[in-house]
């Protein structure tokens, strides 16, 4: 709850969600053939006969969950395959007016019907739900339609002067405080999307300390056991606790997976609205950098009462998602510190700046990277050593943190909105 309270606020009031959702008259309006991601689709279910099952117990609780058809237009199994060819090429905005909201209720819409908890699933372990979107066989084709209408958004067909003069408007975007490059470039939406900065004064670097990674809201920051593993209670729907290895973070192959054993993790939300550029957070060599293509997955409910989807930002799916990562190393004093943007939901496109390399130095606030469409996640890891603290400011903050009092987490309510390279936190060492 406490995690979709924070959603709501950050994504601002409702409107109504019959005009965001894909209308049915323009979905399902298809002859037998299908798009090649569709059939894509289809082949696998061949191969699969589990995967129809599923699919058909998702759309029926989907369903029952919210029934109204102009916001859940897909009431049937058979519809679901003209929804996904609609969907594979459809702009993020493809009538006025332009949203934000409309933007975050399209990427919700598609994974609210994979997302339903399924009795099938629950004894398969390992995942990080029990729900469609997680089984590997169909995550797998997720990951497909995430780079198939990405490409899609690589196109002029995705964007539109309409759409950036909407966009303009709404003062969450930042289009009107001259931060951006001329607009003149974004041709794609995905140009639009991963805009750059007019030049590097436009976010300052902080004082000597730890600065954000992306303009973001942080989430908190959960300790590290001596196993390499993080514990994790409340929010993840189950009555027990949930611990989540830093080795399946980093990949089993790395050379530094049990470096941060009784350390910290600290992961910061980026919306839809977002600049979706990352910065480094702290100097030094590139001691190792990858790419893990997992799960394009994203946690999402639905509020009948403010009548839209709510996607969910708690702590653990990020094990079990596209991403990418840099080991920083900053010296003795401070030791490794783990960079590590994660992709959520469609289009989840990690990408690395080219001269960010095995060896390379880079400063505080250098450009590290940026994300494609879809949200995005950012996690960094702290060696014991550093001490870290988080220090950015607290929207709703409280004398007691959630979790202290068995050690677990340091975790206030809500942290306010910042910006890249701005203070995020401090390392302050090891004290006598």
């Amino acid at each position: 709850m406490k995690r979709t309270i924070c959603m709501m606020r950050l994504f601002g009031a409702a409107i109504l969600v019959a005009a965001l959702i894909l209308p049915a008259s323009a979905v399902f309006a298809r002859d037998g053939n299908h798009e090649a991601i569709t059939q894509q689709l289809l082949d696998l279910i061949k191969a699969h006969p589990e995967i129809e099952r599923m699919l058909k117990a998702s759309i029926k609780a989907a369903q029952k969950i919210n029934p109204d058809i102009a916001s859940n237009p897909v009431q049937s199994y058979d519809k679901y395959f003209d929804y996904i060819d609609k969907a594979s090429k459809l702009p993020p905005h493809d009538s006025p007016p332009y949203t934000r909201d409309e933007l975050l209720q399209r990427i919700c819409y598609f994974y609210f019907l994979v997302d339903q908890p399924l009795e099938e699933l629950k004894p398969i372990p390992k995942l990080f739900n029990p729900a469609l979107q997680y089984y590997e066989p169909f995550s797998n084709w997720l990951r497909d339609f995430a780079k198939t209408w990405g490409q899609f958004l690589d196109t002029t067909a995705s964007w539109s002067e309409e759409q950036y003069q909407e966009f303009y408007k709404d003062p969450a975007y930042g289009l009107q405080k001259g931060w951006y490059e001329d607009h003149k470039n974004w041709t794609t939406f995905n140009l639009f999307f991963s805009r750059k900065l007019l030049a590097p004064y436009k976010r300052p670097v902080a004082p000597p300390i730890v600065v954000a990674p992306a303009d973001s809201v942080p989430q908190g920051v959960w300790k590290i056991r001596a196993d390499s593993t993080i514990e994790v209670k409340d929010g993840l729907k189950v009555k027990l606790a949930r611990y989540f290895s830093v080795n399946d973070l980093l990949s089993k192959d790395s050379q530094y997976k049990n470096a941060f054993a009784n350390g910290v993790l600290t992961h910061t939300f980026l919306n839809v609205f977002d600049y979706h550029r990352y910065h480094f957070s702290v100097g030094g060599k590139i001691k190792e950098m990858n790419r893990i293509a997992k799960n394009v997955a994203l946690e999402v409910s639905w509020s009948s009462g403010d009548n839209q989807y709510i996607p969910l930002d708690s702590t653990g799916w990020q094990f079990t998602q596209t991403r990418g990562y840099v080991i920083v190393d900053t010296g003795k004093t401070y030791g490794l510190v783990a960079l590590i943007p994660m992709g959520m939901a469609q289009v989840s496109s990690v990408n690395f700046e080219k001269n960010v390399t095995v060896g390379s130095i880079h400063l505080k606030g250098d450009p590290l990277g940026y994300f494609l469409f879809g949200g995005s996640d950012f996690i960094i890891l702290f060696q014991k050593q550093a001490n870290f603290e988080i220090t950015a400011p607290e929207e709703d903050p409280r004398a007691e943190k959630a979790g202290s009092d068995k050690g677990q987490t340091v975790e206030p309510v809500l942290y306010k909105h910042i910006h890249a390279n701005e203070e995020y936190g401090r390392m302050k060492g090891q004290t006598k």
